[in-house]
């Protein structure tokens, strides 16, 4: 087993025992691995053990990993055996600007970080139509960090209520990334903020569709979040290491 496979199944090990802690089904929580600022060799060994979705905070790094791994895929058509890189799913989770818009509608599954409705509608022109809805999540700033992306609270539904309309997008749900907390109690009530908001919204039925994925947790706090409902849980330094050099 290699170093990355031994961590990856440590981490569906801290999911299932938090989910039975939480008494909720292991199933109901996906793992994104969080895969910004390593390599491509990095992301074939989570591949290799069974990995299939990514998150990537820096799109051009992001995008240079998606087209190497189809490129790789391409390659070995006469290989039936063996991982299956065509089936990878590619999440954005860092901030969108608008001149990189295009890269993320051309080559990302889903958005987790839209928090303006003006890169929302630009997504949505510019998602080519042979390739599914971009999924998304609207980014929360749960906690109300000055220098952090996100909605405010209040501002919330009403952007979801815009974004759902759009073509080419399929809303999915919420993500926030609050700042550290002080304990495991502190922690799971931050998350549960984000999770009153969800269902407030789903529970109002302003949507076509109700959201159906809460995007909260990461190394430190994943217990505390999938105790407060979270579905999928976003990890990088559990399952790769530390950071060689500052996210953005």
């Amino acid at each position: 087993m290699t170093t990355i496979s031994r961590k990856l199944q440590l981490v569906h090990d801290r999911i299932a025992k938090a989910c039975r802690a939480a008494g909720r089904d292991p199933a109901s929580v996906r793992l994104l691995a969080v895969s910004k600022t390593f390599g491509t060799d990095a992301v074939m060994e989570a591949l290799l053990a069974g990995q299939r979705a990514f998150g990537e905070n820096y799109i051009a790094e992001g995008v240079q990993k998606i087209l190497a791994l189809r490129a790789w895929q391409a390659a070995r058509v006469d290989e039936p055996s063996g991982p299956d890189a065509s089936a990878l799913e590619w999440h954005c989770i860092g901030p969108v600007q608008g001149n990189k818009t295009r890269l993320v509608a051309e080559h990302f599954d889903w958005v987790q970080s839209l928090d303006r409705l003006k890169i929302a509608q630009r997504l949505s022109e510019q998602r080519p139509p042979h390739l599914p809805p971009l999924q998304i999540c609207l980014q929360v700033n749960v906690d109300g960090g000055a220098n952090k992306s996100g909605l405010a609270p209040a501002d919330v539904q009403a952007l979801a209520l815009e974004v759902a309309q759009l073509p080419r997008l399929a809303l999915r749900g919420l993500m926030a990334i609050p700042e550290p907390a002080v304990d495991f109690v502190a922690a799971c009530a931050l998350h549960a903020r984000v999770k009153a908001i969800f269902d407030q919204i789903n529970d109002a039925a302003v949507l076509p569709l109700p959201m159906d994925t809460l995007s909260l947790g990461m190394t430190a706090d994943l217990e505390a979040a999938i105790h407060a409902g979270s579905t999928m849980v976003r990890v990088g330094t559990a399952i790769f290491g530390g950071r060689s050099r500052a996210a953005g």
